[in-house]
């Protein structure tokens, strides 16, 4: 008996050999594993002990989160307030000088982009701002409501019907 070719789920043919689903799925595997052999891995993370991924520490401080709220405050807001009024003053002149042009209303749809642009962004810095400068009173709060949950919980070491503190022995 002559064995036909059988479709291949490689979409190609293989002659003279009929081969079975489970085979195939197998070759078709292995195929896949020797391409992926040459792909990155990573054995281990660096010794250092620097901000970043891979260290146990947190990103900053509470102390480093004021520091950047009082710098968006202070400087970001107010920098990027006063280059968005320049902005809009120049523009505002370009679409009057423009407005017989086809150049004037193209100038002024530009102007409302970037003034949408504009307040987008301050919105954006304004609530990083509030988030950095609320995080550490947030973090205050959670482990108060946390400790008052737990402190029924404690066992005082003067025995049962004691609290922990209560000058009780």
């Amino acid at each position: 008996m002559r064995k036909k070719a059988v479709p291949a789920m490689t979409g190609g043919y293989r002659k003279g050999m009929a081969m079975g689903f489970d085979e195939e799925w197998a070759q078709l595997r292995a195929e896949a594993t020797q391409r992926q052999a040459t792909s990155t891995q990573l054995n281990g993370i660096p010794d250092d002990s620097g901000h970043g991924f891979g260290n146990n520490v947190l990103a900053s401080t509470p102390q480093e989160k004021a520091a950047a709220s009082r710098t968006i405050q202070d400087e970001l807001l107010g920098s990027t307030s006063d280059a968005a009024n320049k902005a809009d003053e120049s523009s505002k002149a370009a679409a009057k000088e423009f407005a017989d042009w086809a150049t004037g209303p193209a100038i002024k749809k530009l102007d409302e982009t970037w003034d949408k642009q504009v307040k987008t962004l301050m919105n954006r810095l304004q609530t990083e701002r509030d988030g950095l400068s609320g995080t550490a009173k947030n973090f205050a709060g959670i482990e108060l409501d946390v400790r008052s949950q737990f402190s029924p919980l404690l066992i005082s070491p003067y025995g049962a019907g004691t609290s922990v503190g209560d000058g009780q022995k």
